[in-house]
Formats: structure tokens, sequence, C-alpha cells
């Protein structure tokens, strides 16, 4: 099912971008202006908008934390925006003054990437917020750009068509040569770390272009062959330039706008249409997942900004979505809803009242709906606040209530540590994951202690480990936080 929460208005000119981070959502414009609302309701915060570009704001981005947003422009600057305040922190003047047109952090905010006009790229250090690298790429503009989920790589994707792959010294690791006839026009990687058949490294990126394609692509680390992309599936949804492409926060789908006006959701692995949207009036040219709640931020050169919430539905394969407002599909065989893939914590007031439907308590649907509970009051509710606050005199429907919570509660202990944070030496749940060679994520102390004594082989298939290299799991570690927080 997919519904159509709100339509945000505040822009006077074409949207060209939007970002999410855990409470957030931003909008930048080319009428110089970047909002930042509050997804809880998607109230403009008090000191929205944010207003220091002398030019059209291209695109923006949040730090892994959210504390900072950046934005970049015409008027060839990078701004880092504070989230407490709204106020500029620091202003990055690109190189050689090229209006820049995209800018991205890596996953933990230790990097940010700028790419200009004139085919420049600026590696920023964001915690000292000086340059580090420069690069570029001739006769061309870079208009598309993202990290690999460990946060040691990036690409990027110029108006040329190419797709090109750097490391954080600026090394040129591999070229993607017409990878979209007439220009890449966005590119982001899935938030997952893969691992191929042959133990190596894997990465799946997103890409779109004037080509009216979206392509999903392997990308293989290999010990000795270096890097190698292969294309794992084009995407013909949509009939005109695809401006915007966006991964899910779990990986499972994906979404993308285009020239015509249409907005298309993807079961990501497989590359199957699920859904089609028809709300904009112009180009659909921004799009982006929240990464807390499925939740779909999409802008247009219409000026506005559409906020969907969508749940994967089983049999909806290719259905046309273009009705206003409430629910505009719905099918049977529906999978897991969208709360139930995120922690309790994290449930919107949307997803707290689907859960009471779900437990058969519409009784109190209405109290919780007027009170906007959502998943961080729910676990604080107790029956005494069932009475006195929420006003339910049912002695028994509050006994209901509070058994279906601490079921909720207890449902992570019960279900054990997930395997996947374990790690394969100790056994124990890590906190500082890495990737080895062998593509398997070990605990850092551990797998270094493995490899100092036995004689550098692979704890899981036993064969000889091609390097001894160990890249962060910075997305596992992040999700083994979360977990460890909900216990």
């Amino acid at each position: 099912m997919v519904s159509l929460i709100c339509t945000l208005q505040s822009h006077r000119d074409d949207v060209n971008c939007c970002a999410f981070s855990g409470s957030l959502l931003a909008t930048c414009s080319a009428d110089k202006s970047i909002c930042v609302y509050s997804t809880r309701d998607f109230s403009e915060l008090p000191f929205s908008p944010l207003s220091g570009h002398g030019y059209g704001v291209h695109c923006c981005c949040f730090s892994a934390c959210g504390q900072y947003l950046a934005s970049c422009s015409t008027d060839a600057t990078t701004v880092v925006w504070s989230m407490d305040t709204g106020e500029i922190e620091v202003v990055l003047e690109h190189p050689g003054r090229s209006p820049v047109r995209v800018c991205t952090f890596s996953p933990d905010s230790s990097y940010l990437v700028s790419g200009g006009s004139d085919g420049t790229i600026a590696l920023w250090d964001f915690t000292s917020r000086t340059l580090r690298r420069t690069g570029a790429v001739t006769d061309t503009s870079i208009v598309a750009c993202s990290f690999t989920p460990c946060g040691q790589l990036f690409i990027t994707g110029s108006t040329y068509g190419d797709l090109r792959l750097w490391d954080l010294n600026m090394n040129h690791l591999h070229a993607e040569k017409n990878a979209h006839d007439l220009g890449v026009s966005c590119c982001q990687f899935a938030p997952q770390i893969m691992k191929g058949t042959d133990g190596c490294v894997q990465f799946r990126l997103a890409s779109c272009g004037q080509d009216s394609l979206l392509k999903i692509w392997i990308v293989s680390l290999l010990s000795a062959a270096g890097i190698k992309m292969r294309l794992a599936h084009t995407l013909t949804g949509q009939s005109a330039p695809v401006l915007s492409c966006a991964y899910s926060a779990d990986g499972q789908m994906l979404v993308s706008g285009s020239v015509d006006k249409t907005v298309t959701v993807y079961q990501a692995n497989e590359g199957v249409l699920l859904y089609t949207l028809n709300q904009h009036d112009r180009y659909v040219t921004a799009c982006a997942f929240s990464p807390t709640a499925p939740i779909i931020a999409t802008g247009s050169m219409d000026k506005t900004v559409n906020i969907w919430r969508v749940e994967d539905g089983g049999c909806a394969q290719g259905k046309s979505l273009p009705d206003e407002a409430a629910s505009v599909s719905s099918c049977g065989g529906r999978k897991s809803s969208g709360h139930s893939r995120l922690m309790v914590s994290e449930w919107s007031e949307e997803d707290v009242l689907a859960w009471l439907r779900e437990e058969g308590l519409e009784a109190v649907i209405d109290v919780f709906k007027s009170n906007n509970i959502d998943g961080e009051e729910l676990l604080s509710l107790t029956k005494e606040t069932l009475c006195s606050e929420l006003h339910i005199e049912s002695l028994g429907l509050r006994g209901k209530v509070m058994k279906k919570i601490e079921e909720l509660k207890m449902a992570p202990a019960c279900n054990g540590t997930p395997d996947e944070y374990l790690c394969p030496i100790t056994r124990e749940i890590m906190k500082d994951p890495v990737i080895a060679a062998d593509g398997y994520s070990y605990e850092r102390e551990a797998i270094e202690s493995w490899i100092s004594t036995k004689s550098r082989t692979s704890p899981m298939t036993n064969l000889p480990l091609q390097t001894t290299l160990l890249t962060p799991n910075r997305t596992l570690k992040m999700a083994i936080l979360r977990w460890t927080t909900c216990q």
C-alpha cells in the first residue's frame, strides 16, 4: 500500500534535492533556499528556510548523526549548517570557484565530497573542515556522487555518461564508460555490504540518466584483479530521462523520479516494478527514503515536495497509483508491514495505529490518535498513564493494552541475538566489526589476533587471505547499536 501523507509547498521555484536524517527532512531549491522540516509531523522548523547561498541550491545532505546539513550551489560554495541552531558552521569554497552540483558525506561523516560543473572533485576532511584532496574529470560536469557503505571508496557520475570509482587518496580505481548515454543524473550505493560467491566484498549501486534508464550494478572488490562492475538489471519503468534515485534503508526498495512526471518504486534485488506514482505536475527531480520509517519524499519542478508512506505489497507489481490522499493501493498477500521492519522506539504515530489494528485494539485507536502516541511514547505507557492521561476507563481494556505492550518489549529478547551480530571467532556481539578479505565480518581485535597467529588464513573458509586489509563495517555497527539499545 502507498499513501500520500502530505504535500509541502514552501519553495518558490524548482525543488532540486530532498534529504532525510533520522528526524528531519531537508529540501533545496533554485529559489536559493533550503527548507527543513520535522519528520514527526512535517512542520517547518523555526529557523527554516535557511538563506545563505547567492544562487540556486543544487544538492543537500545530512551528516550521519543529523547534527549537520551540507548544501551546495551555483555560487561555488558548499555550506555546512548546524541543525541545532540553523546557523552556518563553515563555508567551503570549491577549488577553481566552479559551480558545485553535488555534495555527499561519508557514512561516518569523516569526509565530505563536492563535485563541480568543471569536472573538479573536492574531498574535504570534515573533522578539520579542510581540503584533503582534489581530482578532476576533463570536459564534463560532476553531477552525482555516493560513498560505499564502508566509507573507503566513492563513485562519481558525470554529464559525459561515465561512472568513476575513487579511493580516499583520490586514486582513480575504475571507470564504467558510457554507463548512461547522454549523461548520468544520479547514483547511490545500497547501504548493505555483500559477499560474492568467491568471497569478495561487493556493493550494489543504482544509477540513472538521460537515457531514461535506471540501472543496478554489482561492484566487486577483487583482491587480485582490482574493481569489477557488472550490470545486474536495467529498469525501464519510466518513459523519459530519470533524474533521481534512492535506496531504502534496508536496501530492499529503490525509488526513482523522472521527466515523465512519475515516481517509480521497485523491489531492488530483482528489479521488479511495484508502484508508479502520478502526483507531480512537472519533472520529478528528487527522491529520498527516510532511514527510520517507510517514508519517501519526492521533489519536483512544480515547486512541491510530496511525502509518501510505503508498505510493501507482494501482489502490487507494476500497479499505477494516481489517486489522491488516503490509500492509493491495496492488495492481498501483504508481506511484513512497514512498521514491523523498525525498532518500536522508531515507530511513527501511523505505525502505532497500524499495530493497534493488527492486535485487535481498535477501541483505543481514536484515543491514541488524538494524543499523538508514537513508538517511543507507546513503550513508556503504564496502566496508570492509560487511566490518568489517556482516560481509558475500562480496567480490562487497559490490561489488554499493557499485555500487548509488554509482548512488544519482550520480542527482541525472545528472538535471541541475530547470528550476523556475533563474531564468528569469539561468538560474542561485535563492538567494532570489520570486513576481512574473505568477505566475512569479525570483531577487529579477534581477527587481528587471528591473522597474527594463524598464518593469514580465513577463520571461515581456511583459505589464504589475499590481503590483511580490514574495512570497517559501519552499517553493521550501527545496526548492532540500534539492536542493543532496544534490549
